[in-house]
């Protein structure tokens, strides 16, 4: 099996069947959207048919607008279409954190450089809804409530355990957010020694948000790290 065969067999095997805390739903786009599974299976074929070695860098979870639609994190519509070249009708999303990370990849050299040295998954594989002030649905993070974090805690683990079953580098694991995500897995790590280490970066959601002006400077410090210099 290549990487590609490993990942969508994991993304069309994903599933949650435990108990949410009130108010909270589970997003799956593989389940909830039968598309989704023929865009990744696409991406993942297009950018991961081998059995190269890479480096998992991992975000929280997918949000609505990127991997909750395409199926790839950090990946919105337009970025799969312009960026990566695989042709989606009838949809349209725009993701903050999408741009940066795709600024990034371009940074590093492109789609087909990146992608051959990195895996991009989620601590969390699955997204999450709540119910926001105005009425709609918002993005939930795993570690939004102490009952989320306690409800996904033992199919977080088994997920990570799957992803090490990929042709995963163990030395180091890049995480998606310097803050609670980088503390949760950080925490994990030293009690599972999944990997050597575990290395922040700056979430993409937080660079675009606070500090736009700056981000040439974060894109710059990002291919420092991804580069292990």
């Amino acid at each position: 099996m290549t990487f590609a065969d490993k990942i969508n067999t994991f993304n069309q095997n994903l599933d949650f069947t435990g108990t949410l805390p009130k108010g909270v739903s589970i997003m799956n786009p593989f389940k909830d959207n039968p598309r989704v599974f023929a865009i990744t299976k696409e991406f993942y074929k297009k950018y991961y048919g081998d059995n190269r070695s890479r480096h998992l860098i991992l975000g929280i979870n997918p949000g609505r607008f990127g991997a909750g639609v395409t199926g790839v994190p950090f990946t919105d519509t337009k970025r799969m279409i312009e960026k990566c070249g695989i042709k989606i009708d009838g949809i349209e999303t725009h993701e903050t954190s999408s741009v940066f990370v795709y600024d990034v990849i371009e940074a590093y050299g492109g789609v087909e450089k990146f992608y051959s040295d990195f895996y991009i998954n989620s601590v969390c594989p699955l997204g999450f809804t709540a119910i926001g002030k105005n009425g709609k649905d918002v993005n939930y993070n795993y570690y939004d409530s102490k009952q989320l974090t306690a409800a996904v805690y033992d199919f977080i683990i088994q997920n990570i355990r799957k992803h090490l079953e990929f042709p995963i580098k163990r030395d180091t694991c890049f995480c998606l957010g310097s803050g609670k995500n980088f503390e949760f897995l950080s925490e994990l790590n030293a009690e599972h020694k999944f990997f050597a280490r575990i290395v922040p970066l700056d979430h993409p959601r937080f660079v675009m948000q606070y500090k736009s002006k700056q981000k040439q400077l974060y894109i710059g410090k990002y291919l420092e790290l991804l580069s292990g210099k």
